[in-house]
């Protein structure tokens, strides 16, 4: 074996020792996923179930029982049946409920007769919070269209002219918001994991003065730093294999891709991460300093300019151009791919390139900044 092999070894060993007496990395590694994925991957939903509505129904015949049926059997709806228009008002401002869906007197008689006039229903929503709201109104008129569909069926009523229109949901037919949201809260798991991991270990270094017998040795810097990557990176990987594990057994989301792609993307990012976290701790030297730039320059990234949450075509066009300085960004997208759509390889390869050129870029500017002295 030659001495540079000689020299990783013992490198490495000390660096696995290091995490055996002192398990913060184990820590870092194992349960800070765990919580962040089932704190955030519960936690953070944007669908809405059960909305208060209050309906108050003027009208009284078949059809309008046959939609309040269809109301009641919503699972997306909480109705609450107003005595009055004016009950139904107090109810609203004082936030018992979200909305308010009148049917007049003569709603009957318009459902009957749709070729004289059309029968109109008032749905009054309260649009603070404009997401709920947006999801209120559609799911009130999916309890119409579902009525009416069974009454079309049935023969019940006879159709006005018009446009039938058919729509099927690819990838995630349920539409399911933690389908899309779990695989990027796997990275924001990463990317603080990975860079914690490192960034604390080797601030503590530092600050404990065992750095100085390091730097003493006759490994070369690119030696000491490839110890170091090398045993956190076993680390790292193992813990984004209990999240992905996590991910389709507790939360359900399918693994429509390649494992193999899965494990060489969550690589690649992983080095990135842990190259940042090298990065940061030799400039910063303290275990809080460090922690708060871990901190600044992960999880804020990958939660608002990853398109973890918001869509990126959204934003202005100069934040779109800063999103594409950042990692994350690729790594949201391909998790997402692989999870929900599979190995399409027009979406991976770029990712897979950009996540490429990121590592190296880091681990390059990681070793520009090390040098072996203490100042």
């Amino acid at each position: 074996m030659s001495p540079r092999w000689q020299r990783l070894r013992g490198l490495a060993r000390k660096e696995m020792l290091q995490i055996l007496r002192d398990p913060s990395a184990l820590l870092i590694a194992f349960l800070l996923p765990v919580v962040l994925l089932f704190v955030i991957g519960f936690g953070l939903s944007l669908d809405a179930h059960k909305l208060k509505l209050a309906a108050v129904i003027e009208a009284g015949s078949e059809p309008v029982r046959g939609i309040s049926e269809a109301l009641d059997a919503s699972p997306y709806l909480n109705v609450y049946w107003a005595p009055s228009g004016q009950a139904a008002r107090l109810a609203l401002d004082a936030g018992q409920v979200r909305g308010i869906l009148t049917m007049r007197e003569d709603f009957a008689e318009r459902l009957v007769n749709p070729q004289r006039w059309p029968a109109q229903a008032q749905l009054a929503v309260n649009a603070t919070d404009p997401n709920t709201g947006t999801l209120l109104s559609g799911y009130v008129q999916g309890a119409f269209s579902s009525w009416l569909a069974g009454t079309m069926t049935e023969d019940v009523l006879t159709p006005p002219g018009g446009i039938a229109l058919e729509t099927r949901f690819w990838y995630n037919p349920d539409l399911r918001s933690s389908d899309f949201i779990v695989p990027g809260i796997i990275v924001l798991v990463m990317s603080m994991t990975g860079t914690l991991l490192t960034a604390l270990i080797v601030s503590r270094e530092w600050e404990r003065g065992t750095m100085e017998s390091m730097l003493a040795a006759p490994a070369s810097m690119a030696e000491l730093v490839g110890a170091k990557l090398g045993v956190y990176f076993v680390l790292g990987m193992a813990s984004m294999a209990m999240a992905a594990i996590l991910t389709v057994t507790v939360f359900g989301v399918p693994l429509r891709g390649s494992v193999l792609l899965l494990a060489l993307i969550s690589a690649l990012f992983l080095i990135f991460a842990l190259a940042q976290g090298l990065f940061i701790s030799t400039i910063a030297r303290n275990q809080f300093v460090s922690a708060q730039l871990a901190f600044l320059s992960t999880m804020m990234p990958a939660m608002m300019l990853s398109g973890m949450l918001f869509d990126i075509a959204s934003m202005p066009r100069w934040l779109q151009l800063i999103t594409c300085f950042i990692p994350a960004r690729y790594f949201v997208s391909a998790l997402q791919t692989l999870f929900l759509a599979g190995n399409v390889w027009s979406v991976l390869l770029p990712n897979l390139l950009a996540l490429a050129v990121a590592a190296i870029l880091a681990t390059a500017a990681t070793l520009a900044v090390t040098h072996r002295r203490l100042d």
